[in-house]
Order: structure tokens, then C-alpha cells, then sequence
């Protein structure tokens, strides 16, 4: 026999009812109702509730007519999530960019080649013998570099004709204004007047393109990053409020949260990671932790963190907060 101790161990029981609300998911009885069904992500747990959180954070930046920046990497847009970004751009819902080498790289390659879907378990040799580069489990044959080439290199005589030190933002400015594909984020981009800032402008086929450009052209062309540190800072101090849209992490990231630093933090700050904390890397760091720094500020329920693969929480994202 066991005494009452023992099953207090087991069965210790609550002192009072807690008064947050029941877990409950979305009920599929009747006719499906997608708003419906996103709303009540906040009562699912886990990643759903964070999702929400999110949706709840992004209405409130619009409210709050905040300068929305979006950060990036590149494989956002080598994948599907390239027109979600065009469509934030082309609705006025971002005001400012902030990304990679890989994602100019790749919204010019689009424009006039599409990559193609693969698969994760190929054999890569093989591949390398038919010159096509795997990106998970999508497929981007080397024709395409062949192409974007030839573009940039008629674009670079162009765009060093009058000046020939010019910063990240001109380059993707005017680079943008060549392109004619509705779902190019650059042109979007050009189009209504966001800046898209590169600080690390050579780590792609860009930055190659530019070697073997001043190598062979003119060795007196170069590409200057602080004097858009300077306009990423001064645009946050002079912007009342500000949010952020971390997807992903890396530079873009964190050039985001640095330069908010300058106005006291952000915000607002919504992140998208599968980064892990524990390896104590910029992308796997949670936004309290950019509170400690000073980047993010603190204020009731105005960050939150969705820890999960972009291309599946994304498009809901902005389905739940921008599109309904």
C-alpha cells in the first residue's frame, strides 16, 4: 500500500484556476474559413501561437505607421518566397531592404531564367557533371551565371560611366530600373522608391563579376558600404517608429537591429530563424537577447520569434497581416 505522500508526488494538484485562455485549435466542422483558421493559431500552441503573435505584431507596426525594414537572405528568394517580397514591396507594405549578395544575384537571374525544382537526395557529381548547382532541393543550371554575365557586364560600363566609386544601394537602385519582370524585387524595389541595402555586395556571382570587371576594364571602379551605413542610421533616427521583419538571419539581420540601436532599439521586431541560440550566433538569437543590447526595445508584446522554416510561415504571415 502507498501511503498519501507518494500520490501527492504523482497527482500534486493546483491551487488555483489559471486564467489564461483554453487550448483549442481550428475546427474543420462546416465551411472552411481561412481567416478563421489563422486566428486561431493563438490558441494552438507551439509555432502557431508565435505565428499569431506575429500577424498581431505586423498590424500593429501598420497602425503605428512604422518604418518597416524586412531583412533577408538569399535563399528567400532562390525559392517561391521571391514574389511575397515583390508583393510587400509593390503594396507600399515595406520601407525599407535589407539583404544579400545571393538575392540580387538571383531576382536578376529570374527575371530571364526561372530555377527549377529538384531534389534533396541527388547525386551530386552527377549534377556537377551537367552543370547544374543544387539549393536544397532546387535545381539552377550554370547557363544561368553564364547569362547574368554578359547582363552585368553590359550594366557595370553603364553604371560606372560618370562615377566610378558608387554604393550598394545606387547599384541595386539602377539595376533595378533595367529589369522588366513584375515579380523582380529590385524593379519593385526602383519602382516605388525603397532602398535595398547590400552591405556584403561582393559575397556572390556579383561580387565575382565586379573582380574580373576591374581586372579587365578598369581597376578604377570600386564599391563603397560606409555612406549607406550612414543613410540606414540616419533613416531610423528620423523615423518616429520602426519595425522589423527579420527573415532569416546573417548580416541583413543584424544590420537592421545595429542600426536601430542609434534611436534606442526598434520598435517593434518580428524574427523568422531555424537559427539555434544555443551556439551564441547573431542568427540563432532570440530578440530579448537584442533587448540586453539595446537594439530592440521593451515594451509589452511588441516582439516575438517564429522558430520555423520560412517557406512554410511566411506566406502566412503576410496572408494575416498584410493581405486580409
Amino acid at each position: 500500500m502507498t501511503d498519501d505522500s507518494s500520490r501527492d508526488h504523482v497527482v500534486p494538484g493546483s491551487d488555483e484556476e489559471l486564467q489564461t485562455p483554453d487550448v483549442r485549435g481550428y475546427d474543420f466542422r462546416g465551411t472552411f474559413d481561412f481567416a478563421e483558421m489563422l486566428s486561431s493559431y493563438e490558441t494552438t500552441g507551439f509555432q502557431a501561437t508565435q505565428l499569431a503573435e506575429a500577424v498581431e505584431i505586423a498590424e500593429e507596426m501598420q497602425e503605428a505607421d512604422a518604418t518597416v525594414y524586412l531583412t533577408f537572405t538569399s535563399n528567400i528568394i532562390s525559392s517561391g518566397l521571391r514574389e511575397a517580397v515583390a508583393y510587400l514591396v509593390r503594396e507600399g507594405y515595406v520601407d525599407v531592404l535589407i539583404t544579400t549578395s545571393g538575392s540580387i544575384t538571383e531576382d536578376v537571374i529570374k527575371t530571364a531564367k526561372p530555377f527549377k525544382m529538384g531534389e534533396w537526395d541527388a547525386d551530386e557529381a552527377a549534377l556537377r557533371e551537367q552543370g547544374i548547382n543544387r539549393l536544397g532541393n532546387i535545381f539552377v543550371p550554370s547557363d544561368r551565371y553564364v547569362w547574368l554575365e554578359e547582363y552585368l557586364y553590359d550594366f557595370f560600363d553603364d553604371f560606372f560611366a560618370e562615377k566610378k566609386i558608387r554604393t550598394p544601394t545606387a547599384f541595386a537602385r539602377e539595376l533595378g530600373e533595367t529589369l522588366d519582370d513584375e515579380d523582380s524585387v529590385l524593379k519593385q524595389a526602383a519602382d516605388n522608391d525603397v532602398p535595398v541595402f547590400c552591405p556584403a555586395l561582393t559575397d556572390a556571382e556579383v561580387g565575382n563579376f565586379l573582380y574580373y570587371y576591374r581586372q579587365g576594364y578598369d581597376s578604377e571602379v570600386g564599391i563603397e558600404i560606409l555612406d549607406d551605413y550612414d543613410k540606414l542610421i540616419e533613416n531610423g533616427l528620423l523615423s518616429d517608429t520602426t519595425g522589423l521583419i527579420a527573415v532569416g538571419g546573417g548580416v541583413p539581420k543584424h544590420h537592421a537591429i545595429m542600426t536601430n540601436l542609434f534611436r534606442g532599439g526598434a520598435d517593434y521586431a518580428i524574427y523568422i530563424s531555424t537559427g539555434m541560440e544555443g551556439d551564441g550566433s547573431l542568427s540563432g538569437a532570440p530578440p530579448n537577447e537584442a533587448v540586453s543590447w539595446g537594439k530592440i526595445k521593451e515594451e509589452d508584446k511588441n516582439y516575438t520569434q517564429i522558430e520555423a522554416e520560412a517557406t512554410l510561415v511566411f506566406p502566412m504571415l503576410i496572408a494575416g497581416a498584410f493581405k486580409q
